[in-house]
């Protein structure tokens, strides 16, 4: 199911953009991520700790199978005019989740918590190809060139110009690791359950509680700022629906107020168990597609069963969620392909192969185009 915002539970608060009935209860665990909408009550203005600081963006447009034109905002320059590298600094907050006596007595932290050759949750996320120019990304015979993942995807996406402008790339900084924040889940808001999608246990917390609690972190971190990317990260945590519905959150992105100003910001799990929804930086490639083609959580297209241009949502059901693997530094990172603009209704010739997504695993447009 692709379900983009929060349910009905709190529909005076969020919007809603569901293929389901909201009266519809999932009968089984469903894993899901999220776009959470600027305009929400608790959203606030934050201290200006870099003022004149934004996001570097572009604006760009195609014309649908409708003949309606599409506008968007995305990271970066324009590929079509621009041969640069932008390098997005990128703030990392490991997120300290503890449950009591009352409700699990379990702690989860990404910072102690190893994974893979004495790594902890958060240096195997440091080195991996979300971070690290690691793998040469050759796509149906095209080389992409050896870079990140995230930029191989945008370069794929616009290759009719980018195979031109060679020197065109949307990387991230290596990050600043702020010191972990901790969060005690209360009771009824959370808890240790047994993984839905795998073995082993897992901590839950309702997401909309979850991310008020992260604007206050937003403005009390003064390394935070609009000109760079914070990224909240757990370990062994999916995030919940209020209300008692059944879907399980991987991941979430969302922006303080809009464009070209605002600060956005992206929230992802890691899931030390393999083949389970949102395994080690699959939730984070995830949300950081999306957040690359959606910064600001305002680029609308015209799909009958999704109003965003939210770019890994149409994959997330796939086998293995939607992600494929890729070994460096002796791990084998799940990283989830992404839908190109094509899919949304552009031309397809716009992107790598005329495919419509990055590992070409997806073969039709959107319902509705």
């Amino acid at each position: 199911m692709r379900t983009h915002y929060l349910p009905v539970a709190i529909a005076a608060a969020l919007l809603t953009c569901s293929v389901a009935s909201a009266a519809t209860v999932p009968q089984k665990p469903r894993p899901l991520y999220l776009v959470i909408p600027k305009d929400v009550p608790w959203h606030h203005s934050l201290p200006v700790h870099h003022p004149g600081a934004q996001l570097k963006q572009w604006n760009g447009s195609f014309v649908d199978h409708h003949g309606l034109t599409v506008t968007y905002t995305m990271v970066g320059t324009d590929p079509n005019s621009t041969n640069v590298t932008t390098k997005t600094p990128v703030v990392l907050v490991p997120v300290i989740m503890v449950y009591g006596a009352a409700n699990g007595n379990m702690t989860f932290d990404p910072t102690t918590t190893k994974v893979a050759r004495r790594r902890t949750v958060v240096k195997n996320t440091l080195v991996s190809p979300l971070f690290m120019k690691a793998i040469d990304y050759v796509q149906g015979g095209t080389d992409l060139g050896t870079t990140q993942y995230i930029d191989a995807f945008q370069r794929g996406n616009f290759w009719s110009a980018v195979s031109k402008n060679t020197g065109y790339h949307t990387l991230l900084r290596a990050p600043l690791v702020e010191p972990a924040v901790t969060y005690n889940v209360p009771v009824g808001l959370g808890s240790v359950v047994a993984n839905p999608f795998g073995s082993g246990n897992v901590g839950t917390m309702e997401v909309d509680v979850f991310d008020q609690q992260v604007q206050t972190w937003l403005a009390q971190i003064t390394d935070i700022n609009p000109g760079v990317l914070p990224i909240f990260l757990t370990y062994n945590i999916y995030l919940t629906e209020p209300g008692g519905q059944l879907a399980y959150i991987g991941g979430y992105h969302s922006a303080v107020s809009g464009q070209p100003g605002g600060q956005t910001y992206s929230y992802a799990t890691y899931v030390d168990n393999a083949g389970a929804f949102a395994q080690d930086v699959s939730a984070l490639s995830h949300e950081i597609g999306e957040w690359e083609d959606d910064p600001f959580v305002d680029n609308s297209v015209n799909c009958a069963d999704n109003t965003s241009l939210e770019d890994g949502d149409p994959l997330e059901n796939n086998p293995n969620y939607g992600a494929f693997p890729y070994t460096y530094r002796g791990f084998t990172y799940n990283l989830q392909s992404l839908v190109f603009i094509g899919y949304f209704g552009a031309p397809p010739s716009t992107s790598v192969n005329s495919w419509l997504s990055f590992q070409n695993d997806e073969q039709n447009v959107c319902p509705g185009q």
